[in-house]
Order: structure tokens, then C-alpha cells, then sequence
């Protein structure tokens, strides 16, 4: 993924008004992110801990997402799976993150989720960057450049349902 700047991120957003995408908190860090190691820039909102936000490039454009999840996490006992990354994690590491649909259909309230990494890094769980904290990951046949094909085509099979 290419380096973003403040501005491209806040003109990204599909699924909120411009309002909405001028007071969200972008990361302070952009000039610090692994770039080339990132199929879409992730983060949680430190004021609205129920609150995080996806960019990524479609289509040679800019997608931007707000995403909901519930501040309750599930038991420290269970182990849950990333839709996206196929990551598996324990206690909280994944999250129903719900995301209102783009257009009239979002504001009548509609939404879609995805269970995914509740750190948002999926890209540097699938390049071996990032370790889980169960401290392993699924050994898989398929090699990393598939793999990340496969999560970028996940992505992307949620982002077409909020158009829908």
C-alpha cells in the first residue's frame, strides 16, 4: 500500500458524512507505518474505544471504513478465527466489527460485519511481521503472496456488501 497522508485518509470514507470523517482520529504515526508491508491501514479510535477505521486502495481509489465493535469481548477461554487473515487468536483477539452500509441503505441504518483481528493487523499477521499473542499462527500450504491474496480478496469481498 502506498504511504497515505491526514487528507487522503478523511476524503476515503464511504460509509459517513463529511463531518463525521473530518472529527474522526486519524493515527499520529502515518510517517512511521510499514507501508510496503500493508494491504490496508487499520486503527482504533482512542476516544471511542468501540470505534476503528479501514483505508484501503480499490480499484486505484481510496476506501475508507468506519467500524463498530461490541466493548464486551468473549471469554479468555476461546479461541476465534479472522475472517480476513484467517488468524487465529484467544480471548478478545477478534471482534464482530459491523460497518453502516455506503449510501440511503446506511442511512436507513444498515450494516454489514466481519469478524476480524481486534488490532486490525491482519497484513503483518499474514507476513509473519506480527506474531498472535497465543504466541502461533496456522501452518498453511499456501505461500505468503497467496495468502495475502487471499485476505485482500476477503477484504474485498466485504467492502462489495456495503455497496449492496
Amino acid at each position: 500500500m502506498r504511504s497515505l497522508t491526514e487528507q487522503d485518509i478523511r476524503n476515503s470514507f464511504i460509509n459517513c458524512s463529511k463531518g463525521e470523517a473530518k472529527r474522526l482520529a486519524i493515527p499520529r504515526d502515518l510517517d512511521e507505518r510499514p507501508w510496503g508491508d500493508l494491504d490496508f491501514l487499520g486503527w482504533r479510535d482512542p476516544g471511542a474505544p468501540d470505534r476503528s477505521y479501514l483505508v484501503t486502495e480499490r480499484e486505484e481509489r481510496l476506501v475508507g471504513v468506519t467500524l463498530r465493535f461490541p466493548s464486551s469481548q468473549r471469554g479468555f477461554l476461546r479461541r476465534s478465527m479472522c475472517s480476513l487473515c484467517l488468524t487465529t487468536h484467544s480471548g478478545g483477539g477478534v471482534s464482530l466489527m459491523t460497518a453502516r452500509k455506503a449510501g440511503t441503505a446506511g442511512r436507513e441504518g444498515n450494516s454489514v460485519g466481519v469478524y476480524m483481528c481486534t488490532d486490525l493487523a491482519c497484513s503483518l499477521y499474514v507476513r509473519g511481521k506480527k506474531i498472535p499473542q497465543s504466541g502461533i499462527r496456522i501452518e498453511e500450504s499456501l505461500t505468503v503472496d497467496e495468502q495475502i491474496a487471499r485476505t485482500t480478496g476477503n477484504l474485498s469481498a466485504f467492502l462489495d456488501k456495503l455497496y449492496v
